[in-house]
């Protein structure tokens, strides 16, 4: 990206001072970025069209089914399983009252909060789930762990790991998906 520098020049009394120079990939950086990029979207494809035909949901869908199956009493908060979604509130109603419609989920009101909702997983949503689930997961076997060596797959974990925690910073105000 040599060609985009600008030539160098300083401000002028009274000028506004020009931006830094952007920090460039290098051709690593890049071709790092590019198969992360690539690798990511071929595995949510993948995942997607696995899930589409063997349950008819997307990945996302089956995946908030699964945190509902690991929730006390298979309910959680609707900002709360937003939140461990990585999900808008918007997506997430949108994708419950499709899980709804289906019959594997239930909203039912917070008795202590009017304005909260529960994502309640229904046992009709469970037994979808546990049809589902050893299909998906020989397919994420399959597509991540059988090709990667144990201290790979160590490696993957720590790294994606360092990058949710930098994404998600604990100050007020933060711009979260679960927050929008």
């Amino acid at each position: 990206m040599e060609d985009m520098k600008a030539p160098a020049s300083a401000p002028t009394p009274g000028s506004v001072a020009e931006p830094p120079e952007p920090r460039w990939l290098t051709d690593e950086e890049q071709r790092v970025w590019r198969s992360f990029m690539e690798g990511v979207t071929l595995l949510d494809d993948h995942l997607d069209r696995q899930l589409q035909r063997d349950a008819g949901m997307p990945h996302i869908y089956y995946g908030l089914l699964v945190k509902l199956a690991e929730a006390p009493r298979r309910r959680l908060r609707m900002t709360e399983l937003a939140m461990l979604a990585k999900i808008t509130r918007s997506r997430l109603s949108h994708a419950i009252a499709r899980l709804e419609k289906n019959g594997w989920v239930r909203r039912e009101d917070c008795p202590d909060d009017k304005r909260g909702q529960f994502a309640v997983l229904t046992d009709e949503g469970y037994e979808v789930l546990r049809q589902t689930a050893p299909g998906h997961v020989e397919a994420v076997r399959q597509a991540v762990f059988d090709r990667l060596t144990p201290e790979q797959q160590k490696s993957l974990g720590e790294i994606m790991g360092i990058i949710a925690e930098g994404l998600q910073p604990a100050e007020a105000g933060a711009d979260l998906p679960w927050l929008r």
